[in-house]
């Protein structure tokens, strides 16, 4: 395998793990991150003796590294350190043999302390922060790779590096390049399903899609997407657009692709987001003349969608006939993440009288949280490859997108919080949201629930949690074996690809669930679209023209919105 095509393959895998996404995270607190820094200095004065016995711990060991008697390796998944040279040459091994002595001592420190639960959480967090920064591989001098490339280049290489984080200081607000976005562009090789805007408002823009085959099904489907995130990931390129696959099947699609939200919308809530929805399912239902639609909804996307289920149950309004849940939690708990574990009532807080300031959560500065969370993937990672090797980050359709990211409305930051303190979904009929109690036991349509086994943005078993929340007597849940954003984007075809199943009513336990299930090799999306078609009606005539005679069709798909900075 050549060294570009490892590269993508490499790039693939993090942006399946580490996509941009809103969830607990957004209550992490700068503030709080600080005082983990304090706490350590109080233990470490307050309690020397233990401090003492880690540095000692820490000198035997750099002994038997100068000795040449250490046994420290590293992990071998640590992808920083697996040029040759580290294992054969002496000065680099005990570089890197040092390094990993910290890295134990520190976190071995950690564990050693006096601390709460929430405490020690951050003090590991913060703590692998620093001694992640401090890892020889982002120096030149420490990196082996990159010297030799220097070498080779003769010097070129930290010409171009210096000119690449330039480039990123001017051009990309001080965030190191994830992609290379010249190849790409929106409408010509991302995006390009043909189909209209037949309903436009300031909120959103409701596409429909071209049919792509002679005869489609009576009842239409609505996808939802995430506010945090532009809606073409569902037709993303040609091979990957979930749009191409439905209406391959003879489906009537529809997207909705909300507008990139400025402080002048601040007061967008999550209300205001369902009234969208119940207006542009309207239009469906009267292009389409049906009498239901089938809606699918992502991420947090699948929240906005199973709060509609739940107004619309609460009023009794049928419209609705098959339900699409994917990588989306409903009732999120701090045990689910490590990262779950550092948020706290005052960080919420924090984050709330933020956002209400700024009027948006910005979609930039959520993806900075997001990067610094995971930073050898996400920063180091990007920073060895793009200043020090002097090379372009990949050219990844997946990593554009991600990066292509959109702000958050004050008020629907502030609602999600809310969900996350108060979990109304997981207390049917308690707490009101959108102008109702909300409870999805009222919630009876059949359900299919998509979740990944690798994904720790929405991990798969607090995502099968929805299955014990939902009234349906009916309800499919497929687990994917990749992570958040390849599990959405699956498509038949990729001979990794597999996924589990077990038929019947899903029981209470992710264990008992996994017990009787079976794995299935290829994409789901074949399932899927069993599964879509046996809800979507009978077949007629496809129509010849977008829209209607009430709802003309306007600009091509993907409209305008997915355009906004």
């Amino acid at each position: 395998m050549s060294g570009g095509k490892k590269k993508i393959d490499l790039a693939s895998e993090l942006a399946a793990d580490n996509t941009t996404a809103v969830n607990a995270m957004v209550g992490i607190a700068r503030e709080d991150l600080m005082g983990a820094v304090a706490v350590m200095l109080r233990e470490m004065t307050g309690r020397p003796a233990k401090t003492v016995k880690h540095m000692k711990a820490l000198g035997d060991e750099v002994v038997k590294i100068v000795r040449n008697e250490s046994e420290l390796a590293p992990d071998t998944k640590d992808r920083r350190f697996q040029d040759i040279t580290f294992k054969y040459n002496p000065i680099y091994r005990m570089g890197m043999q040092y390094y990993l002595a910290v890295q134990k001592g520190v976190k071995d420190w950690i564990a050693d302390l006096e601390l709460d639960e929430l405490e020690r959480a951050r003090a590991s967090f913060v703590s692998q922060m620093i001694v992640d920064s401090v890892a020889p591989t982002n120096a030149l001098i420490g990196n082996p790779a990159a010297m030799k490339r220097a070498y080779e280049s003769g010097g070129l290489s930290l010409l171009k590096g210096l000119q690449n984080a330039y480039t990123d200081l001017t051009e990309n607000k001080g965030l190191v390049s994830q992609v290379d976005k010249r190849p790409f562009k929106i409408g010509e090789n991302l995006a390009t399903s043909k189909g209209a805007v037949v309903h436009k408002t300031e909120m959103m823009e409701l596409i429909q899609y071209q049919p792509t085959t002679d005869k489609v099904r009576a009842v239409p489907l609505l996808i939802i997407p995430p506010q945090i995130n532009k809606a073409y990931v569902n037709d993303l390129s040609p091979d990957k657009s979930i749009v191409r696959f439905l209406t391959s099947l003879g489906l009537q699609v529809f997207l909705v692709s909300w507008r990139n939200p400025t402080k002048d919308h601040a007061h967008w809530g999550l209300e205001a987001y369902v009234d969208e929805l119940i207006g542009a399912t309207d239009v469906i239902l009267d292009i389409t003349g049906s009498k239901t639609l089938n809606v699918s909804g992502a991420c947090s996307g699948g929240i906005t969608t199973a709060t509609l289920m739940s107004k619309l149950a609460s009023q009794g309004d049928k419209r609705v006939n098959g339900l699409v849940l994917m990588v989306n939690v409903l009732d999120p708990q701090r045990e689910d993440s490590d990262v779950g574990s550092l948020v706290s009532d005052n960080g919420i807080e924090l984050a709330r009288q933020r956002s209400a300031k700024e009027g948006v959560l910005k979609g930039e500065s959520l993806a900075r949280m997001f990067a610094w969370l995971r930073p050898n993937d996400l920063v180091w990672n990007y920073v060895i490859n793009n200043y020090l090797m002097g090379q372009d980050p990949p050219p990844f359709d997946v990593l554009f997108w991600n990066n292509d990211s959109t702000n958050l409305p004050a008020k629907l930051h502030s609602d999600y919080l809310d969900m996350y303190v108060h979990q109304p979904f997981a207390n049917p009929g308690k707490v009101e949201f959108a102008g109702h109690l909300l409870d999805l036991t009222k919630v009876t349509n059949d359900v299919f629930v998509v979740a990944g086994v690798t994904d720790h943005i929405t991990p798969w078993k607090a995502c099968y949690r929805t299955t014990q929340l939902i009234g349906s007597k009916n309800i499919e849940f497929i687990l994917s074996h990749s992570g958040h954003i390849q599990a959405l984007l699956n498509p038949p075809g990729n001979p990794k690809a597999k996924y589990y199943r077990n038929p019947g009513k899903p029981p209470e336990t992710t264990d008992q669930w996994m017990a009787g299930a079976e794995q299935h090799e290829g994409s789901w999306w074949p399932r899927w679209g069993e599964w879509m078609i046996a809800r979507s009606g009978a077949e007629k005539t496809a129509p010849k023209a977008l829209g209607s005679k009430a709802h003309p069709p306007g600009d091509p798909a993907p409209g305008r919105y997915c355009f906004d900075e």
